[in-house]
């Protein structure tokens, strides 16, 4: 018995690629894609799929396709107005609004390969999502892509005020990747690393800094080669901050 499901996506260049979650298109044998109000259905292909942060590529042949606007996730704030738009419930061209309610969410097991934790680093929204918003876009106040929407959290399956977005500057870089040559490349840093309790923070002469103490170096590694030893504290890596383990895999993947 064939099953079907819906989602949704951001029209990025004049090309027809469509940016949007791996966890819409896996496993699809058939995907067909409505741009805004247009009646007509176009066939997608899939260009590439990466499950570590659930993002996908997929492309239609289309001419004069309407090309969103791209934001610097970067600059997002908590309290910063944002608005949903997509497709939930199959009602299309829908909009909700809301604010950033928090940043850089890890740790939340929605996203993974197997038995291996994905990449997460999420805008955190109570901008009404559900299901089929997933793969939308998440703009800001002028009407820039800022966040690819992609899970709620919940106990009754629909919205309870708390949905994670995928930061627009780490999807476009897994987009590029996967437009290139099919798959991602990733950083490595080679080290061990463990969270760094208040405690100890404190007894270091860090305040409340936060960061990841590093237990162990990989021999030849990029970190070795930085210099970087047994005993050090990472506190932030180019200019981002960070608060434990799971937010430097994040930043250095």
């Amino acid at each position: 018995q064939q099953s079907s499901g819906a989602g949704s996506g951001v029209v990025f260049d004049k090309s027809g690629h469509i940016l949007t979650n791996n966890h819409v298109v896996a496993d699809a044998d058939k995907i067909e894609v409505a741009v805004g109000s247009d009646t007509k259905n176009f066939k997608a292909k899939v260009i590439g799929t990466d499950p570590m942060t659930d993002v996908a590529i997929i492309k239609i042949e289309a001419t004069n396709l309407p090309v969103a606007t791209i934001a610097d996730s970067a600059k997002l704030h908590v309290g910063d107005v944002v608005l949903a738009a997509g497709n939930p419930m199959e009602l299309s061209q829908t909009i909700t609004q809301g604010i950033v309610s928090a940043m850089g969410r890890t740790g939340m097991g929605i996203v993974h390969q197997g038995m291996n934790a994905g990449i997460e680093n999420f805008i955190q929204t109570d901008a009404a999502i559900n299901p089929g918003n997933s793969g939308g876009p998440l703009v800001d106040a002028m009407g820039r892509v800022i966040g690819i929407n992609t899970a709620i959290m919940t106990r009754s399956g629909m919205n309870s005020g708390i949905g994670f977005s995928i930061p627009i500057n780490l999807a476009l870089r897994v987009a590029e990747d996967l437009i290139d040559d099919g798959k991602v490349s990733r950083g490595f840093l080679g080290v061990g690393m463990q969270d760094l309790s208040p405690e100890d923070a404190k007894a270091m002469g860090l305040g409340d800094a936060g960061g990841v103490l590093v237990n162990s170096v990989v021999a030849g590694s990029p970190a070795e080669k930085a210099g970087i030893q047994e005993g050090d504290v990472v506190t932030s890596v180019g200019g981002q901050h960070v608060d434990n383990g799971l937010a430097l895999r994040s930043i250095i993947a």
